[in-house]
């Protein structure tokens, strides 16, 4: 294997590939880089066994193929101390030693042979399912999903972002039993499916989509997704199981409707959560015609602090009590000026909306389990 590539671009493809790379590997290769050269195109995988993505860029003056696994933190340490040159990359597959050269000097590397590299999971062609999907709706249903899914061993469900096709509409839904998010953005569907992604790899592709313009193939079975971008392609193993019936939990009928300014609301329940109690973090609010009362105190450090801020109301004088971390998650994940929050009573959750000037094409809600006040 020997090839001319831009240290910059090898760089690049590299650092993005290395987060999918776990620091407790079962597998020692798994510590490598697989670096497979045909045709002038390097494509180099990186996997975890439960997560693999493959990335590929042109090389220059290729003179032989190859393929060779190559140390994932070696490679790193050493493509970033150069500045951009061009980088010459030769692996000798008798004694597994990688020489990068450059326009003043050279250093070598061990690597291994690229054979026991795990081969990449193949989708059942009997049960698979495949769609096109923009990718501004992919990042938006993942950036607004993702902070709520769990870290739960008892129930692995939770621990990723659900993914709910039907005809025209594509649905994110996560949760961790505290919080809830549902993202409803319109795709190009006519199939009826859904599976959960773990978390991992969706803060991969969050990583990565930001830099794609172009559409995202998608392709999936009981077992795998596989994501086809430009340049990359990310298969994960799906997390197993039924997701929560999230409908159910959500409550139907909510008298009491608050709008108020997002920020202010959020910079508020910032300012008063400073002397909520550390064990529960626990933010009380009244709520009256006009305005809502934030309140929060620890009896064992003897402080306390409240603040009042205007708000629209329509509904009876109620008190409610919620997680200030969650309260704050919430709202720093809702990007507009000002957000609604639909009420029952107190000791049903809370519904948070985006306040859109006009009708947008997606829909989204946050819910928000209440906590008791004496807690």
């Amino acid at each position: 294997m020997k090839f001319v590539v831009s240290s910059t671009a090898l760089l690049n493809v590299l650092q993005t590939l290395s987060k999918v790379v776990s620091n407790k590997n079962t597998l020692p290769i798994l510590d490598n880089f697989l670096f497979d050269l045909k045709n002038g195109v390097l494509k180099i995988t990186a996997s975890d066994l439960e997560t693999t993505q493959i990335g590929s860029l042109q090389v220059e003056n290729m003179e032989e193929e190859g393929l060779m696994a190559v140390p994932v933190k070696l490679m790193l340490d050493s493509l970033k101390e150069f500045s951009e040159q061009p980088l010459t990359i030769e692996a000798n597959e008798s004694t597994w030693e990688i020489n990068i050269s450059w326009k003043t000097g050279k250093l070598t590397i061990p690597g291994t042979s690229g054979l026991s590299y795990p081969n990449l999971p193949e989708l059942k062609s009997d049960d698979k399912q495949g769609l096109t999907i923009d990718t501004g709706t992919l990042l938006c249903g993942i950036n607004k999903t993702i902070f709520a899914t769990a870290d739960d061993e008892m129930r692995p469900v939770m621990n990723g972002v659900y993914f709910h096709f039907e005809a025209g509409n594509l649905t994110f839904v996560a949760t961790d039993a505290h919080k809830l998010v549902k993202f409803v953005a319109p795709a190009e569907t006519d199939i009826t499916a859904s599976f959960i992604l773990p978390k991992k790899p969706a803060n991969l592709l969050k990583g990565i989509l930001g830099k794609e313009e172009e559409d995202i193939s998608m392709e999936f079975d009981d077992k795998n997704v596989v994501f086809k971008l430009k340049n990359s392609t990310l298969i994960c193993r799906l997390i197993e199981g039924n997701y929560p019936n999230y409908n159910a939990v959500i409550p139907a009928n909510n008298p009491n409707r608050i709008q108020i300014d997002r920020v202010e609301l959020l910079n508020g329940i910032r300012r008063v959560a400073v002397c909520s109690n550390q064990a529960t973090n626990l933010i009380k609010m009244d709520i009256e015609s006009g305005t809502i009362h934030l309140t929060a105190q620890d009896l064992d450090f003897s402080v306390s602090a409240q603040e009042s801020i205007p708000c629209e109301y329509e509904g009876d004088n109620i008190s409610i009590g919620f997680k200030s971390t969650f309260l704050i998650e919430i709202l720093s994940n809702i990007d507009t000026q000002n957000v609604l929050l639909e009420l029952a009573d107190s000791t049903r959750a809370g519904v948070f909306k985006p306040v859109y000037d006009e009708a947008p094409s997606s829909d989204t809600l946050m819910l928000l389990m209440p906590m008791m006040i004496n807690a």
